[in-house]
């Protein structure tokens, strides 16, 4: 039960900030690296400004105010700090886990790079919601594309 806590635990936390289920997990070097990253990230791209405009629904100046060279980085940086936490808490190690994370990883980068053509009933919520937004379809892909690959494993009995 404990180690089904500490899963999440690692989890939860890297959600909150990448780095920080690192800690938990006791790999301080690569929490470090992974705070230090999202830290440089965050701020050379300006993300935090971006996320403070949006959130009061100014989405033009969350998009004026973003390095989009800086945060093109960030999905697949937080995307693996996510997986890397959940991989180190694991004492099972379970095939294909990583596929829901990296699809997550490629679907809001994809959601970055077209967000000014996107509308969700007629409004561009901007280049912080859309990415989110595009979240949910890349882990369901991850998600079925890990099934399929997994059901061959199972049915010979090799999971």
């Amino acid at each position: 039960m404990r180690t089904m806590r500490k899963n999440y635990e690692a989890l939860l936390w890297s959600i909150a900030l990448p780095g920080f289920g690192q800690f938990i997990n006791g790999k301080i070097i690569k929490g470090i690296v992974f705070l230090f990253l999202e830290f440089v990230i965050n701020v050379r791209s300006n993300f935090n400004m971006a996320i403070l405009y949006s959130f009061n629904g100014e989405f033009v100046n969350a998009e004026l105010v973003l390095d989009y060279q800086w945060l093109m980085f960030y999905p697949c940086l937080y995307m693996f700090s996510l997986w890397d936490a959940y991989r180190d808490a694991n004492e099972i190690e379970q095939p294909y886990g990583y596929l829901p994370l990296v699809f997550g990883a490629y679907s809001v980068t994809v959601g970055l790079m077209i967000f000014r053509k996107v509308s969700i009933f007629g409004v561009n919520i901007g280049p912080v919601f859309t990415p989110m937004a595009f979240l949910l379809p890349g882990l369901l892909i991850g998600y079925l594309l890990r099934k399929i690959l997994i059901t061959p494993h199972v049915k010979k009995g090799l999971n």
